[in-house]
């Protein structure tokens, strides 16, 4: 038995028992990795450099590849050294560093992407005429201030929660980063109880959110249905599908890995959950996001010829 003032480090699983398997997770996670770093600076790159994209749209968009950068950053970095160096250890005052940021990043990802539904579907469709008076600088910057100050706030409660309960089932994390449902799995059950109303302020807030964009995305719908060009109703639904899509995955992921019933729990389904909703929208959506935009294709196909172009100063990632 031990308690939270004895733990100095926490243990990860082994995803394979052989260096070979060890070898093939951080090249599987690597590459996963670098294509998120790829795409998501990419966007970030194009939006700053190009004044045409200027706009409340890829305003929030760029906040969107912040975070999911610093997002897949706080996690896999960890799990890709573990792999290679052959070791499970985190410690104490580095778990404590990653529950914060990753429920900072991930709580602020999920009331943008509330606000995106918001500024890119209901106000750019449903009252395109009012689009400059409603989403000025001033009102985008305070819009996307609130969500990184909610998720600061928020990541702050439940980390101070976590972390102030009594852990007395061990020290090992069925997942490979410090995910707050494996640390509470380790904590007394009498601690336990203390961090269900951070939970019901998380699951009310999720839910409001999810209330909001599924009003949203209703208003929007009926919209698009009324339109008597067949080309407008495919653009508006280019535009929205690909954000439904995206907050679809992350919710659904997110739900389903903190609400789950610990009877259906398994390191296996843990894994595939946590990778779904930590892993797969950072890499996925700057794909998600550009595949159907012109405006940002041609942004990137930009900034991808310019950087070619002058390989020459970039000896770290051209070679000659």
């Amino acid at each position: 038995m031990s308690n939270s003032s004895s733990i100095t480090e926490f243990l990860l699983p082994a995803f394979a028992d052989t260096w070979e398997l060890q070898l093939l997770h951080f090249a599987l996670f690597l590459g996963i990795y670098l294509a998120a770093l790829l795409g998501n600076g990419l966007i970030l790159t194009a939006v700053a450099c190009d004044h045409r994209l200027h706009t409340p749209m890829y305003f929030f968009l760029l906040n969107l590849a912040l975070l999911d950068l610093g997002c897949i950053s706080t996690t896999v970095p960890k799990a890709m050294a573990n792999s290679l160096w052959d070791t499970r250890a985190i410690s104490y005052s580095a778990c404590v560093s990653q529950v914060f940021l990753f429920s900072f990043l991930i709580s602020a990802e999920y009331f943008l992407l509330t606000v995106m539904s918001y500024v890119d579907g209901y106000v750019a469709i449903c009252k395109p005429l009012h689009y400059g008076s409603l989403l000025g600088s001033r009102a985008c910057a305070q819009m996307a201030a609130a969500a990184w100050g909610c998720g600061a706030f928020y990541a702050l409660l439940h980390t101070a929660n976590t972390f102030s309960l009594s852990l007395c089932r061990g020290n090992t994390l069925d997942q490979f980063f410090c995910e707050i449902p494996q640390i509470l799995k380790i904590s007394c059950s009498q601690s336990y109880l203390r961090s269900f109303w951070v939970l019901v302020i998380g699951v009310w807030l999720a839910f409001g959110c999810f209330v909001f964009i599924l009003f949203s995305y209703v208003q929007i719908f009926r919209v698009v249905l009324r339109m008597p060009s067949e080309q407008g109703q495919h653009k508006a639904f280019s535009t929205c599908l690909p954000h439904l899509f995206v907050v679809s995955l992350f919710i659904s992921t997110c739900f389903f890995a903190y609400l789950k019933p610990p009877s259906i729990s398994s390191p296996s389904l843990n894994l595939v959950m946590a990778v779904l909703y930590s892993v797969m929208p950072p890499t996925l959506n700057p794909l998600i996001y550009s595949m159907r935009n012109r405006e940002l294709k041609w942004a990137i196909r930009k900034v991808t010829s310019w950087m070619f172009l002058n390989s020459d100063k970039f000896p770290l990632f051209f070679q000659k």
